[in-house]
């Protein structure tokens, strides 16, 4: 790749894949997982600087497709499904766990990097501790993403922060903020490094 700088904002979805035998395989996948309702989509916008790139839902775990954003055919945002979605009925549980750990399974290889999003406000729930495990325990590279940072005053923020870092000593862990755009350029420069 040598040192090639890479044009975000030159992003475009490319399909939403229901099945994995639709998933591209021709660039690396940076890939962007979270707990429904965590900011993913807003993060792959702020990213990209496209309002409307990935699609925002008003209704969490509405998603169940991966979705492939090609970025200045280079790689591909990969978007996951949220994960965690108490409403979500059994079978719809069950397609997205098929359809996600199959993709895990079976595209290691093109996965270059997972962006796993945990709300700062919230902390890590037993779904992203089960994320964790799952990326830890198959050798994925990944950094967390701490959302709604400015959801937080100061003093908690500070407090969150430093438990996320103190549970996950060996990751890099950035601060994003969707109002003041924190947090962007370092996972653009870690998404660039892997590349």
């Amino acid at each position: 790749m040598g040192s090639k700088k890479i044009n975000f904002n030159n992003s475009k979805i490319i399909m939403s894949a229901g099945f994995l035998k639709q998933v591209p395989v021709s660039l690396p996948h940076i890939v962007f997982s979270g707990r429904s309702n965590v900011g993913k989509s807003t993060l792959i916008n702020k990213i990209t600087n496209q309002n409307k790139l990935a699609r925002t839902s008003s209704a969490p775990g509405k998603t169940v497709t991966l979705n492939f954003f090609e970025t200045d055919k280079t790689f591909y945002l990969v978007d996951l499904p949220g994960y965690g979605y108490a409403k979500r009925s059994e079978t719809e549980k069950k397609k997205w766990s098929e359809l996600v750990e199959g993709y895990f399974k079976n595209f290691t290889e093109h996965i270059k990097l997972i962006v796993q999003l945990i709300d700062l406000k919230v902390g890590a729930t037993a779904d992203d501790l089960v994320m964790l495990d799952y990326m830890n325990s198959a050798g994925l590279s990944y950094i967390i993403t701490a959302t709604k940072a400015d959801k937080l005053n100061k003093t908690n923020r500070e407090i969150n922060l430093n438990k996320l870092k103190s549970e996950n000593t060996d990751r890099e862990i950035i601060a994003f903020s969707a109002l003041s755009g924190e947090g962007v350029n370092e996972t653009r420069g870690c998404i660039a490094r892997v590349l």
